[in-house]
């Protein structure tokens, strides 16, 4: 019998809740919920600026249409379907966070998308004028740093086999 995977959806509820806190705090509390309005300065590499981004990664599949958006709705359901089945089936702890937190941050943007027609992003990190990355969002940052935790575990680690039977003189 399978353990429910507890730590994985711990994970993801808790990234839920932060991602949707997050995105209220900044569209209603600081006002940030037009692409005219201002931007807030946190750091000199770090500010605060609202995009509604109707693609998905990297501005990617851009639902210019209701028909576009729900079927981006639907898709990026299913690919959070599947995380949950392979969090559900996966034994490995950390693993079941790391896809926990893809989950959450996916069900985070899936709401926007559903909710609003678009995701809410904020995060501008930048140097001077020049920005390398999209603007992002928590549940976005969570997905990457999910993934990340998944690759360098696949590639780097090997866990260890289950107990083995001894073999001494011979013997099983």
């Amino acid at each position: 019998m399978r353990q429910i995977p507890i730590l994985g959806l711990i994970a993801a509820a808790l990234v839920f809740l932060a991602d949707q806190l997050s995105k209220f705090f900044v569209t209603d509390v600081l006002g940030l919920n037009t692409l005219s309005g201002p931007t807030i300065e946190l750091l000199p590499i770090f500010r605060m600026r609202f995009v509604a981004n109707e693609g998905v990664s990297l501005g990617l599949l851009t639902a210019g249409s209701d028909g576009a958006r729900w079927a981006l709705v639907a898709l990026t359901s299913v690919i959070a379907a599947g995380v949950l089945v392979w969090m559900w089936r996966e034994r490995n702890r950390q693993d079941q966070v790391a896809l926990g937190l893809v989950l959450g941050g996916a069900l985070g943007n899936i709401i926007d998308r559903a909710r609003l027609g678009y995701v809410v992003d904020f995060a501008d990190l930048h140097i001077g004028e020049w920005s390398p990355f999209l603007v992002f969002n928590l549940a976005d940052a969570a997905i990457t740093i999910g993934v990340l935790v998944l690759l360098v575990r696949a590639i780097l680690v090997r866990d260890r086999p289950a107990a083995s039977v001894s073999v001494e003189n011979g013997n099983a």
